[in-house]
């Protein structure tokens, strides 16, 4: 670099573990070239929010160097904090309060709604950022290619532990939520078979199954995803023939939450947040409602979502992060921007930033999922990638 750059770094979405390694890689690594990097703290609301005045906002901005990241890789979440904020739809009741009215009615996209782009381009440029390196899923990743059409120099890192990024076969925050989804079934197994129970274990993939997938890889277990209505017959019976020949007397099947049977629907309630997204209905509750009522089984129905996503990051996901942050200053280092950090072929790699109007990236149900089993393909694995075998779309 020929001359210091001053880089803005945020955390978007629901937080996972790694996020913190990603931070503190891009810190390391770019100051140690001379450049200077600004934590933008709580997302997108940080350069939304971000307050008038001479000196940098200590509500929204924190000055990151060696010493004040030195640690913070041995911890889950994200030190910067988090926000769903969408500035492109920004509503009434969480406006800033020193934007006039004015300025206001010229954002206005509705009644109660107003594009905030503005604000936070000028805010970018009122910060002296070279560039910004947001960090996040498909919602937080959306904005970033909002930004980079309207000329800002921005990078994409991929966090989601429903690992549903367009490009890229894998998404910090994956792995973990995998290993913790194994530990607690291994544990709750016990209480399974001590009751002779039917168990439905719950997590999230509102649009993607791959969570409940590769947690029935490694527990053995049965799954329901989004990607395909599921035969609810054949998945009752499955189970309760699984239960008998089991010489525990348990049986188990992962539900993702997007997950729905054949001629069925869940239903949305509550406020949507800032992305249109509505909470739905337990298809925990719902199935094991169901398969109680066919088999006269007792069901267990556990909850594996905020566990899955909690404490520090498990060492894929550990590796994955700090690579991700390096390959992010690599590029800002060779004056490449637009990009998105990803994965391709078990291969570190950079690609456009997705797309929002594509939407989150589905699971390939030929090559990954047996849908007359309910379980994961183990067969066919010759030439695919050993980290995480997925295909990309």
């Amino acid at each position: 670099m020929t001359q210091p750059k001053r880089i803005g770094i945020l955390t978007g979405g629901g937080d996972v573990p790694g996020l913190n390694a990603v931070i503190k890689s891009v810190v390391y690594q770019t100051t140690s070239e001379g450049c200077e990097v600004i934590g933008i703290r709580r997302g997108w609301e940080g350069l939304t929010h971000l307050k008038p005045g001479p000196e940098p906002d200590p509500d929204y901005i924190l000055p990151l160097n060696r010493e004040n990241t030195r640690n913070v890789d041995r911890d889950g979440g994200t030190f910067l904090h988090t926000s769903r904020t969408n500035a492109l739809k920004m509503k009434r009741s969480n406006l800033p309060p020193h934007i006039s009215a004015e300025r206001l009615k010229a954002m206005a996209t509705g009644p109660d709604t107003f594009n905030f782009t503005p604000v936070v381009i000028e805010n970018i440029e009122r910060l002296g950022l070279h560039c910004l390196v947001a960090i996040g899923g498909d919602d937080t990743l959306s904005f970033a290619k909002t930004l980079e059409t309207n000329g800002v120099r921005v990078l994409g890192i991929p966090k989601t532990m429903d690992n549903d990024v367009r490009g890229t076969e894998y998404c910090v925050g994956f792995s973990t939520a995998i290993t913790r989804a194994n530990e607690i079934i291994t544990r709750q197994r016990t209480s399974l078979g001590s009751h002779e129970r039917i168990g439905v274990f719950r997590m999230f993939g509102r649009d993607a199954g791959y969570t409940a997938l590769f947690s029935a890889y490694v527990t053995g277990g049965r799954c329901v995803i989004p990607e395909v209505e599921f035969d609810l017959e054949g998945l009752v019976q499955t189970v309760a023939e699984d239960k008998q020949k089991n010489p525990s007397r348990y049986s188990f099947v992962i539900a993702s939450e997007g997950a729905v049977w054949k001629g069925h629907s869940i239903s949305e309630y509550g406020e949507a947040d800032a992305f249109g997204h509505k909470k739905k209905v337990d298809i925990g509750q719902a199935l094991g409602e169901e398969i109680r009522k066919r088999t006269g089984n007792e069901i267990m129905v556990a909850d594996l979502t905020y566990e899955l996503r909690s404490g520090d990051p498990d060492s894929t996901d550990h590796i994955v992060a700090i690579t991700f942050g390096n390959v992010a200053a690599d590029l800002i280092r060779e004056g490449i921007f637009g990009r998105l950090v990803a994965l391709q072929g078990g291969k570190y790699t950079h690609v456009p930033i997705p797309d929002p109007k594509l939407g989150p990236r589905k699971l390939d149900v030929e090559k990954l999922y047996n849908v007359a089993r309910f379980r994961p393909h183990y067969s066919g694995k010759l030439g695919s990638s050993m980290l995480i075998n997925t295909e990309i779309s």
